[in-house]
């Protein structure tokens, strides 16, 4: 009998006792019904306490069963976390959580080497060119190519200071038609063979230039942001054209003018006897230094000291022994109702100059102008004018003076045609002994000819746009008076010249 049934019985006691005159017979048949009815209740209760019992066993067994099944799954799970492996009998949770670590692994893999080349820059170039020469007496037809390739790293900064590598590397093959005929012009700028050192069946690359620059705001321990001025330094392996006589419209072989009296001041850059002192692929050793103001912008001034090694093949071991030193002032302005022009003055002396003679070097020196100047939105005029002074100098006078016209004018914007000419007046040295001397009196080579005179050079070339990146270019160039010489036929010289850039 349960609680209940026990608390109902006593009440019905404590009943029939306090109240005995209710015990008669008709309240004692009433009490056994009441009883009876109680005794059902008491086994109903019964039967619900049972099977409530029944199902609260149940639904712990259950709970209990899965508990242990999600144990188990866990065990597994934290087993297959623990490797790198993947198996198929392992839980899927498991191999999607190893495929979403994977994936994030490469991601931030990605992202690393994105981070580690972020702020390089490199481009490519790659120039071909075909000439063929009529008025000389050996073949006149010559093939060359040449690619460059160049790369940058991101700039660096130390407090305000700013600072970069540039690296050069250079490959190709064709000397030009340079050895075909005597010239202060070489008609073909973009020849390069590392003959001397590979045959010249072998191509093989060289570095041609690792210099380090830091840009330094002025003035020292002022407002970066409000400052209009920068001190430039420069040191290593470099190209002294890149720094110094620089041109908007006659600078660069590979889409401009071929001959190089167009490209660089002649008396610095030519066949016989280059007084930039730099190797004889046109580099060397040096520290350039350069001032730099900007505060009333676009017109700006520039001053440039630059010292490099010098001698018939400048390296660093004794070329600094009397270097090649330049100075050069510039500055930007507008003229012709507000069109920009870039005008240089620039002093040079070289204490181990070449000569004409072989194997020498003697001190020369000279002064340089350089301009170029826009006089319409597709026009740029640009010239030059150089005299030098010093023992052996093949010629001591040179002017060169011509324009580019944009495409624009005709609808062809990326298209553009250039014209120049140019004059290179042989020294007094040259004019006496080239006629008198042979190769085997003090090395000086026999011309066989009384150099006099001018010798005269035109140019002319158009550059189509084939797409973007891609162009050809067809040149003309006509040399009268080759060396000076006024017996000479005079040269021509047609060529056409791939460039490809990316």
């Amino acid at each position: 009998m349960g609680n209940g049934s026990a608390a109902r019985l006593c009440l019905l006691v404590s009943i029939v006792v306090a109240f005995p005159a209710l015990a008669t017979e008709e309240s004692e048949l009433k009490l056994q019904r009441i009883m009876q009815r109680m005794e059902k209740l008491e086994k109903r209760n019964d039967e619900l306490e049972k099977a409530m019992h029944t199902r609260g066993t149940g639904a712990n067994s259950q709970i209990e069963e899965r508990l242990k099944e999600l144990e188990n799954y866990n065990t597994r799970l934290d087993s297959a976390l623990s490797t790198e492996e993947v198996s198929d009998k392992e839980p899927e949770l498991a191999t999607r959580l190893k495929a979403v670590e994977y994936q994030t692994l490469d991601i931030q893999k990605q992202a690393k080497v994105i981070d580690s080349i972020e702020g390089f820059s490199a481009a490519a170039n790659f120039t071909s060119v075909a000439q063929h020469a009529s008025g000389i007496n050996d073949s006149g037809t010559q093939l060359n190519y040449r690619t460059d390739i160049t790369v940058t790293t991101p700039k660096v900064k130390t407090g305000d200071t700013e600072s970069k590598v540039f690296s050069h590397f250079r490959v190709g093959q064709g000397k030009g038609l340079s050895d075909k005929f005597t010239s202060f012009v070489g008609p073909n700028a973009t020849s390069f063979q590392l003959g001397s050192v590979v045959e010249p069946e072998s191509s093989a690359m060289m570095l041609a230039q690792v210099w380090y620059q830091a840009d330094i705001p002025m003035p020292f321990g002022g407002f970066k942001p409000h400052s209009r001025e920068t001190l430039t330094v420069n040191f290593g392996k470099m190209d002294p054209f890149a720094f110094f006589d620089q041109n908007a419209a006659a600078n660069d072989e590979n889409r401009q003018f071929l001959a190089s009296t167009f490209v660089h001041n002649a008396l610095l850059d030519n066949p016989l006897a280059a007084n930039i002192g730099a190797d004889g692929f046109g580099f060397t050793p040096g520290f350039r230094v350069s001032y730099y103001n900007w505060s009333t912008k676009p017109e700006t001034y520039r001053l440039s000291l630059g010292l490099f090694g010098a001698g018939r093949s400048a390296n660093f071991s004794d070329s600094f022994k009397s270097p090649f030193v330049i100075l050069q002032a510039e500055t930007s302005q507008r003229f012709f109702t507000g069109l920009l022009g870039n005008y240089r003055i620039y002093l040079w002396s070289n204490g181990q100059a070449p000569t004409f003679a072989k194997g020498e070097t003697a001190v020369h020196s000279g002064v340089g102008f350089n301009f170029d100047q826009r006089i319409d939105d597709g026009i740029t005029l640009f010239g030059r004018l150089g005299t030098g002074s010093g023992d052996r100098l093949p010629f001591d006078r040179t002017a060169s003076l011509g324009a580019e016209f944009n495409g624009s004018y005709w609808s062809r914007g990326a298209d553009a045609i250039g014209l120049a000419g140019g004059y290179n007046r042989t020294s007094e040295d040259f004019r006496n002994q080239s006629a008198t001397l042979d190769a085997n009196a003090d090395g000086i080579p026999d011309y066989g000819f009384a150099a006099m005179g001018w010798e005269q050079l035109m140019e002319i070339y158009y550059r189509y746009r084939v797409h973007k990146g891609f162009e050809l270019t067809g040149d003309f160039q006509y040399i009268n008076n080759p060396a000076g010489n006024t017996d000479a036929l005079p040269v021509k010289i047609v060529g056409v010249r791939a460039n490809l850039a990316f």
